[in-house]
């Protein structure tokens, strides 16, 4: 007790020196380099250890799913908890901002800023304690069928609803599982996010940020990340505002008058249960019909592709632009299709075991074109790991948040071409038409224009709950969705609903900014790959199978890892272009539909959406009390000359 009663003190006099003697962090005294050096040697052999031992216990859960490897998975990940703790009470007795090596004091930085160990024990247990249990009151949330009053209440968002979401036509049915989602998630767990809002800000201001926004956002490296990314958003608006209304456009025609032609969307319409991702409506919006949507299954199952296949397929792809191949590790340990001797979490993913040794997949293959595209998307993972093995365990990471995904998402555009696919012998109707690529970049544009705007808001709602308070917190969603996506919710809310916890990343405590990155900057990627590999035409036909160019320049970019800032590697990656994240290339890369929408949409009434006085209604019900409120208050003045009459 003496000792725990000594290290409380001692913090906090670290607290009362910071802002005067060390600026915003949380800092200790000792400047000693070696010192620095030593404990980094030490921490970076125990946490390799530690990070083998979670990802083995991890993995052994995913794919064996049982009550013994869950709690094992569990025992790890409390260990590695306090592991992180010890190392963060050492990093800040080091004036880490003040060691002289710029490697050490970026280590030291990563170490002493990253997580809620500032927190007292009993707190710190507390907010961890709080994001499983919201975690799981989402993950096993279920919800009753449409119009069948017996039957169980078991459909799950992974496997049911989402599948509903994206196929029903049907506007009462859609309305149902919508409605039904958000209320099976958001009023559990108001009471608990609004504890964990105050236990993060709390961590946050004793580590040196304003709030835990602000920390989040230190992530990014970037005092001017806000802006940046406002500037992004505002570039690329009128892109999705003519995607928006050509889609609206469409909709009026399957559901007539329950959309208006000059406002905004409800939610529950756009083929997925958040409206961020509006693929399922392809065939609603597909511009030239006659001409065939991409899809290069059936040419899979007819050429006896296997899954085993699949994985040798991507393996080529990177090998052919000169990057390495598959360690044999990969190939002994993944996993490439579902086990049916035990239950197995599906869900595609990439595994770096820390001991610069063992990578793997986990995926239940499909022989699907989605499924083949998801194979080259999580090997470009892989790739990643592998260029930046031989740095220290806090520099094997994305060069930024959102870079690993974007890295991976631009090779899906290389790979996800007619002329790739017809390079590998999967496509042979290769027609390079006017139809035919309309068509390709509207799909594409569901996928990724429609994304962005959502992939925008999260976090800005987040952050501005931790900056601004947990006040209105649903009404503040909506006035954002509304401002950015156009999209108002189906029916009326309250901020009982609760509604921003129906998407898993807000109860779980996981970032969401990442996403928004990722989504632009691909196309930078994407471009400047391009570009050296010797493409001309348009950026959407760029292919870059088999460029050595393109694989060096790849290459360099992973090997760095988080050894530098992300600027210096966007830089890179550009050749000298930019160091900032820019909408530029996204923007070249869907020109062509987007000229085509203009033509599209010259008759509608507005290009976008005009939000009316109901709109806002649904979702703040203080927009009409207020405005009474006000012409309450306007006739005070006037009260008080009649009361002044009265008492005279």
């Amino acid at each position: 007790m003496a000792t725990i009663g000594i290290r409380n003190l001692i913090t906090f006099f670290i607290i009362l020196l910071r802002d005067e003697t060390y600026g915003k962090y949380l800092e200790g005294l000792n400047v000693n380099l070696g010192d620095a050096l030593l404990f980094l040697r030490e921490y970076d052999s125990a946490a390799s250890s530690m990070c083998m031992r979670v990802m083995m216990a991890q993995w052994n859960f995913a794919t064996n799913v049982t009550d013994v490897n869950h709690q094992k998975m569990v025992d790890e990940q409390t260990l590695k908890l306090k592991f992180e703790r010890a190392s963060w009470r050492k990093a800040i007795t080091f004036a880490w901002s003040r060691i002289p090596d710029p490697l050490a004091r970026r280590e030291l930085k990563m170490i002493a800023t990253k997580g809620r160990n500032s927190l007292t024990d009993d707190k710190f247990n507390e907010i961890h304690h709080l994001i499983a249990e919201m975690k799981e009151i989402y993950i096993k949330a279920k919800v009753c069928s449409y119009k069948q009053i017996d039957t169980e209440c078991n459909l799950n968002i992974d496997h049911d609803i989402n599948k509903i979401m994206a196929q029903s036509k049907d506007y009462d049915e859609l309305l149902h599982y919508w409605h039904a989602w958000h209320e099976a998630i958001g009023p559990q767990l108001i009471n608990k996010y609004l504890r964990y809002v105050q236990l993060a800000n709390q961590a946050a201001k004793s580590n040196g940020f304003a709030d835990a926004g602000d920390q989040m956002i230190e992530l990014f490296e970037d005092e001017h990340f806000q802006q940046n990314i406002a500037q992004v958003m505002s570039a690329v608006t009128p892109l999705y505002k003519n995607l928006f209304t050509y889609v609206r456009s469409k909709l009026i025609e399957r559901y007539d008058d329950k959309i208006r032609e000059d406002g905004p969307l409800p939610a529950h319409v756009l083929g997925n249960m958040w409206a961020q991702n509006w693929e399922a409506l392809f065939e609603l919006v597909q511009p030239f019909p006659a001409s065939r949507k991409l899809d290069v299954t059936l040419e899979m199952i007819i050429q006896n592709i296997t899954p085993m296949r699949m994985f040798q397929i991507a393996e080529e792809f990177f090998t052919s632009l000169g990057m390495k191949p598959m360690p044999p590790e990969f190939w002994k340990f993944s996993i490439f299709e579902k086990p049916i001797d035990r239950e197995i979490k599906c869900t595609p993913s990439a595994w770096d075991f820390c001991n610069r040794i063992d990578y793997r997949i986990k995926q239940c293959t499909r022989v699907t074109m989605e499924d083949l595209l998801s194979t080259h998307y999580e090997m470009a993972h892989l790739q990643y790991y592998l260029q930046y093995k031989d740095h220290p365990l806090l520099f094997r990471k994305e060069a930024m948040p959102g870079f690993k995904e974007a890295v991976s998402d631009a090779i899906g555009l290389s790979i996800f071409t007619p002329q790739h696919l017809h390079k590998i012998g999967l496509h042979s109707n290769l027609t390079d038409d006017y139809e035919s690529n309309i068509n390709f970049l509207m799909l594409l544009a569901l996928r990724k224009v429609a994304y962005i705007p959502f992939a925008y808001i999260v976090d800005q709602w987040r952050w501005r709950v931790f900056s601004d308070g947990v006040q209105d917190m649903t009404a503040r969603w909506w006035e954002l969705r509304l401002q950015y996506q156009g999209i108002v919710p189906p029916i009326s809310r309250s901020e009982r609903n609760f509604d921003p916890a129906a998407k898993y990343h807000i109860p779980a405590d996981s970032p969401y900014a990442k996403y928004f990155v990722s989504a632009v900057l691909q196309f930078q990627l994407f471009q400047s790959l391009c570009e050296i590999s010797g493409h001309t035409g348009e950026l959407h036909t760029c292919d870059l199978y088999r460029s050595r160019e393109a694989g060096r320049l790849l290459s360099d970019v992973l090997s760095t890892g988080a050894l530098k800032p992300w600027q210096d590697v966007v830089r890179q990656l550009t050749r000298g272009k930019t160091n900032r994240i820019d909408a530029g290339a996204m923007l070249k890369y869907f020109e062509p539909l987007n000229a085509w929408l203009k033509r599209q949409n010259e008759m509608q009434p507005v290009i976008g959406w005009i939000s009316s006085r109901d709109d806002k209604a649904l979702f703040a019900q203080w927009y009409q009390s207020s405005a009474r409120k006000i012409e309450s208050w306007s006739l005070f003045p006037l009260l008080l000359i009649i009361c002044k009459i009265c008492i005279y």
